[in-house]
C-alpha cells in the first residue's frame, strides 16, 4: 500500500531494529518499511557480501590482518526498496551467492574485524542519512554503534528454539540442516556476536525489546507498525 503524500511527508523516522538469527527481523523490517513508506536496509548483507568478497577471492577469513588489508577493495552497493532488497557488490548481484552455508558459517569471522565495521559503519550511516522519507534499518548494532540517535530502537528475541525451527524451514535442498545442528550452529553464532570487541550483538538501553517465540510474523509485524506509529505521534 502506497503512502499518502501527507503520511509520506511526516515518515522521516529512523528505526534500528536489531537481534539474534531466527527472530524474524529480515521478514518484519520488511514489511513494516513497505507499510509505512519507508527504505529498507538489511545490514547482515553487507557483511555477508563482505564475506562472500573474501571467500571468492582467495582471502583467507580467518586472518583477521589479511581481512583487515583487503576490506577496502570491495564495492558494496545496497538498495533500499523493502519490496525488492539488493546487493551487489563490484556490480555484481549478490542476493544469492550471499546466503549459502559458506557464507553463514564464516561471517562472524569477518564482521569482527575492526576494519571491516569501521568500513561498513559508514556505509550504513550514510544510506540512513541519504534516505528522505525515513529507513528501517535492521541488524545487531544499529541501536548501540551505528545508529545510537535512532528515532526509535527495536530489540527482537526469541528461543533458541524457536529460532532454530524457523532457520531449518528457510533451508532448502543441500543447505537444509537438523534442527538440532541448526539450533547449535545459531548459539555459535550468537555467542560470537555477543562476545566480539567490537561492535557486539546487544541490545540499546533505550531500546524496546520484543520476544517473538510465540507470536506469528503477522503480530510481530503489527506490534512494530504500532511503535512506529506511536512514536511519529508523540514527535
Amino acid at each position: 500500500m502506497e503512502a499518502t503524500p501527507a503520511r509520506t511527508a511526516q515518515a522521516a523516522v529512523i528505526v534500528a531494529i536489531d537481534g539474534p538469527s531466527g527472530t524474524g527481523k529480515s521478514s518484519t523490517s520488511k514489511a513494516v518499511a513497505a507499510q509505512l513508506g519507508l527504505a529498507y536496509l538489511d545490514t547482515g548483507a553487507q557483511y555477508r557480501a563482505m564475506t562472500w568478497w573474501m571467500l571468492t577471492n582467495g582471502v583467507d577469513v580467518e586472518d583477521a590482518a589479511a581481512v583487515a588489508t583487503a576490506a577496502a577493495k570491495p564495492v558494496l552497493v545496497s538498495g533500499t526498496d523493502p519490496a525488492a532488497p539488493t546487493i551487489t557488490v563490484d556490480g555484481v548481484d549478490a542476493a544469492g551467492p550471499i546466503r549459502t552455508q559458506e557464507v553463514t558459517s564464516r561471517v562472524s569471522a569477518v564482521s569482527a574485524v575492526p576494519e571491516v565495521r569501521t568500513l561498513i559503519t559508514a556505509l550504513q550511516r550514510e544510506i540512513a542519512a541519504g534516505a528522505e522519507h525515513g529507513i528501517v534499518v535492521e541488524g545487531r548494532d544499529i541501536g548501540t554503534t551505528v545508529l545510537p540517535d535512532a528515532d526509535l530502537k527495536i530489540f527482537l528475541t526469541a528461543s533458541a528454539e524457536a529460532r532454530a525451527a524457523r532457520r531449518s524451514g528457510e533451508l532448502t535442498g543441500k543447505e537444509a540442516t537438523g534442527l538440532a545442528a541448526t539450533k547449535e550452529a545459531l548459539v555459535k553464532r550468537d555467542a560470537a556476536d555477543s562476545g566480539r570487541k567490537t561492535s557486539p550483538l546487544a541490545k540499546a538501553a533505550d531500546a524496546v525489546e520484543v520476544d517473538t517465540t510465540e507470536l506469528t510474523l503477522q503480530q510481530v509485524i503489527e506490534c512494530v507498525v504500532t511503535l512506529v506509529e506511536e512514536k511519529r505521534a508523540a514527535r
